[in-house]
């Protein structure tokens, strides 16, 4: 008499040993690491082949010398040859012998950026023409983990020549190991693009907004900060104070109190911030903490008087403007031609359709 078929039922966690939690969080954790890895060697390979695809066509470029019929003609024959392949368009193509050009050297490539995925170099071989600040925008995005969306962001709200720009007195009142990071950690201006302000003048709507978009302004911030809360209270005596916005930053290992102006920048908002600064670094701050830095964003500032102003602080502080558009910070020349990450995006999607060119991108 033959048995009849069964399923072997899932035991219930109820009846694993206590350890079983720690084993599937281990197990779990090695499936991560194993995908991640294999993504990240999938792309290393496939920038490794269009480097040496584009290094060839350079080489052949240079030496015969041809026209750009040569790259439509290989693009045609190498999909007879591989139906089912992607990614080798006129348009690609042309963008391996840039990448090629733009990297003489694969060994430098290899351990400095080969681990970002193709978009993102196609990108900055697109909008960043200086190869200094090709350079300093991927060990960015290699030290941040930005995604292509991300990287585009940065790139058109010309985030290179903000970084480490606000009028700040950390050379006077930081010690030299930690003053040259703070400066970098700061900028100006910040770029809060985001926002949909009714009047320009309301400081309590500038705030409102920056909060119901945090994921954003901590983007634009920059790496390290994390959100505590805003209108913060600080009991000192019998009186109360309210922070507009209160950060820490684990980079620099101290709070960072935001005071946020939607008018032009005057000394006596120094008096406050500072005032601010005293009471969390007494009744907030750990005694491990570094000293709590303050960042005063005014709508518009003169930079003299906001360096005179800072003059005698023994606290920490940065002095920035804050745009809602990155064009009003740029020379008119530039403004009309800034393209928008839509459009950068729209223009990748109709070139690159080999389903690789994002692995190892997060959403």
């Amino acid at each position: 008499m033959s048995e009849s078929a069964s399923f072997e039922a899932t035991p219930t966690k109820s009846g694993m040993p206590h350890w079983y939690p720690e084993l599937l969080a281990s197990v779990a954790q090695q499936v991560d690491a194993g995908r991640s890895r294999a993504v990240s060697a999938a792309n290393q390979e496939l920038v490794s082949a269009y480097w040496n695809i584009g290094r060839e066509l350079v080489i052949r470029e240079t030496q015969e010398g041809w026209g750009a019929k040569v790259v439509t003609l290989l693009s045609a024959d190498l999909r007879d040859k591989y139906p089912d392949a992607r990614g080798f368009s006129p348009r690609n193509l042309r963008y391996m012998k840039s990448f090629a050009a733009a990297w003489p050297e694969f060994a430098m490539l290899q351990t400095l950026s080969a681990t970002l995925p193709w978009s993102h170099h196609v990108l900055l071989i697109e909008k960043v023409s200086a190869p200094e600040d090709r350079l300093w925008y991927i060990h960015r995005t290699i030290d941040e983990g930005w995604s292509h969306s991300v990287l585009a962001h940065q790139i058109e709200t010309k985030l290179l020549e903000r970084s480490g720009k606000a009028v700040t007195n950390f050379n006077a009142t930081l010690p030299s190991s930690e003053s040259e990071l703070a400066q970098q950690s700061f900028k100006d201006p910040y770029v809060f693009d985001f926002l949909s302000m009714t009047d320009g003048r309301n400081e309590r709507e500038l705030e409102n907004q920056l909060i119901q978009h945090v994921e954003k302004f901590l983007l634009e911030l920059g790496q390290g900060f994390a959100f505590v809360g805003r209108q913060v209270r600080l009991s000192i005596g019998n009186d109360e104070f309210f922070t507009d916005l209160l950060f820490y930053n684990f980079k620099l290992r101290c709070f960072v109190v935001v005071e946020l102006k939607a008018t032009a920048f005057k000394p006596e908002y120094l008096g406050q911030i500072n005032m601010y600064m005293s009471a969390v670094d007494d009744l907030l701050a750990h005694t491990d903490d570094q000293p709590t830095i303050g960042l005063l964003l005014c709508k518009t500032k003169n930079n003299v008087v906001a360096e005179y102003s800072l003059r005698g602080f023994s606290k920490p502080i940065g002095i920035a403007e804050w745009e809602s558009q990155i064009v009003r910070s740029l020379p008119s020349e530039f403004a009309s031609t800034l393209p928008s990450i839509e459009a950068i995006e729209a223009e990748l999607s109709q070139d690159i359709t080999d389903p690789t060119v994002n692995q190892g991108e997060s959403p």
